[in-house]
């Protein structure tokens, strides 16, 4: 195990769909893979969203009865360094995100909070990541 170890988000999700639409639509993340559950089996549909060429991805599961429970300091960051595209925010918008204000004004100040149909959080920060 490193730092270039891949590494998986995985979160409940009321409907996979408008979850896409965000993720996929809005953010412009790729479908990674994608299971459709027929409901024969105890398995769960998921959606695996991420860059391919991230050491990462988000893993959004339609888990049944289990619903996301997001708190106000779950945040997903992304780290632009760059000033945040006013179309970026908007389309997130039109794909089911809802701009608020952040619970820690750190983030207001460097960036944009965006939640996402779960009510999960995505800001998207002005900074570039630096880990000193």
């Amino acid at each position: 195990m490193n730092g270039s170890s891949h590494v998986r988000i995985a979160r409940p999700s009321r409907d996979l769909a408008a979850a896409e639409r965000f993720w996929i639509d809005g953010l412009g993340l790729s479908v990674l893979y994608r299971f459709e559950s027929d409901g024969t089996t105890e398995e769960h549909s998921l959606l695996m969203a991420g860059w391919p060429d991230a050491a990462w991805h988000l893993e959004l599961v339609d888990a049944g009865e289990i619903r996301p429970r997001p708190t106000v300091e779950d945040l997903f960051v992304v780290y632009l360094g760059e000033p945040v595209p006013e179309e970026l925010v908007a389309r997130l918008e039109a794909h089911g995100g809802r701009r608020v204000k952040a619970h820690n004004p750190y983030w207001d100040q460097w960036g944009v909070t965006v939640e996402d149909p779960d009510g999960y959080r995505l800001v998207l920060s002005t900074r570039q990541w630096s880990n000193g």
